[in-house]
């Protein structure tokens, strides 16, 4: 590797660095601030422990950002080149596009690789790591839970408020319970109680004295002519609250996405040896067709790292721009494109009549096809 193509390559992979950082970051802020930030200032979750889950999301965000990073690093370097005239310059020499963009795509088969390590062993150890070490946290100290002076959310189908806490004694408790519209059917209003944690099933047992409950008509809450049915207890039945949105961490490692490359060929042999029942033959199907598609768009994610870089040379040569908001506008527009292309292949996963297994592949021949092309007209021009 010359100096012109150690000069190309740095540059590229700089920016590439850069802008994958940047994307990393915006997809990690929603996670962090969903499922982090609030534990965290409620002292839920410790500082390194924090730190130690914000690295574990790493991996995962990768998955997207690597191929985002490499089509913006392209983008924008190449359009600096040609922008300052060095391509032009390049190509004087005597020196053909595909010759000036090697260290380009010599750069885009290493990030290709990096990606199916990524998306088979690092991402799905990392998201179950995540999930096991997230929620090993929270059932530290489960009654950090229970925040007073708090509209407590964490709860499926519930809204607690508790005026005050001692122990696991509480004063001044209410609590909503909602339907599956999110509607108030039934208020209960305590003047104390008492809140235990069952490990065995992560839910809250909530034992209340001196109650008021307040009944909505189930069928119509929101209908306010109906009468309410109103009743006051000196003691009242306990009542479970679950956690299963935070130690639901068995059901996590059963979805494919989080499975690794191994895991995935063992599940997809298990499927093969099955048995299949009277009438199962089209469930027994879907079944291997999700460990297909799983595994198709793994291995597509990790050639959309070259088939972008393929497509950014000739755009960013063509292009000529130092602006950064252009040619990050183009890497968005083409990776939204792309994903969106994707997504709407994976809803075929009903349809194995139409092979969507072998479908998840045309998005990324599409890019190769149009950066070959694109490359062989600049060339000539």
């Amino acid at each position: 590797m010359n100096l012109l193509d150690r000069h190309i390559f740095g540059s590229v992979l700089v920016t590439t660095i850069a802008a994958m950082c940047l994307f990393a970051f915006v997809l990690m802020a929603g996670n962090i601030l969903r499922d982090l930030m609030g534990p965290m200032l409620s002292g839920q979750l410790a500082l390194l422990t924090f730190v130690r889950l914000v690295l574990l999301l790493l991996p995962f965000v990768i998955y997207y950002a690597l191929p985002l990073g490499v089509l913006t690093g392209v983008l924008l370097t190449l359009g600096r080149l040609s922008s300052d005239s060095e391509v032009t310059a390049m190509r004087a020499a005597g020196l053909s596009i595909p010759r000036i963009a090697a260290p380009v795509f010599f750069l885009a088969i290493i990030g290709g690789a990096a990606g199916l390590r990524v998306n088979f062993e690092s991402m799905p150890w990392s998201r179950v790591q995540y999930h096991r070490e997230f929620a090993a946290a929270m059932r530290a100290n489960p009654l950090s839970f229970i925040r007073p002076r708090t509209f407590i959310r964490e709860f499926p189908g519930y809204v607690v408020y508790v005026g005050s806490m001692e122990g696991s004694s509480v004063y001044d408790f209410w609590l909503w319970q909602l339907d599956a519209e999110r509607r108030v059917v039934r208020f209960v209003r305590a003047e104390s109680g008492s809140v235990d944690y069952d490990e065995a099933t992560n839910e809250f047992i909530v034992k209340l004295e001196r109650a008021r409950i307040e009944e909505h008509d189930r069928s119509a809450p929101d209908d306010f002519t109906q009468p309410l049915k109103i009743n006051s207890f000196g003691e009242i039945d306990p009542f479970r609250l679950s956690l299963a949105r935070y130690f639901g961490v068995q059901t996590v490692h059963q979805k494919l996405p989080w499975m690794t490359y191994g895991e995935l060929m063992a599940e997809k042999s298990r499927i093969l040896r099955e048995k299949i029942p009277p009438g199962g033959e089209a469930a027994h199907e879907h079944s291997l067709l999700l460990v297909s598609l799983t595994i198709q768009d793994k291995l597509n994610m990790a050639l959309a790292i070259i088939s972008f870089a393929l497509v950014g040379v000739p755009l960013g040569i063509r292009v000529s721009r130092r602006e950064t908001s252009a040619n990050l506008g183009i890497a968005v527009l083409l990776a939204l494109a792309y994903y969106c292309i994707i997504d709407a292949i994976k809803l075929l996963d009903n349809h194995p009549e139409y092979h969507p297994e072998i479908l998840l592949w045309v998005p990324n021949m599409l890019f190769l096809c149009l950066g070959l092309w694109l490359l062989s007209r600049l060339d000539r021009a």
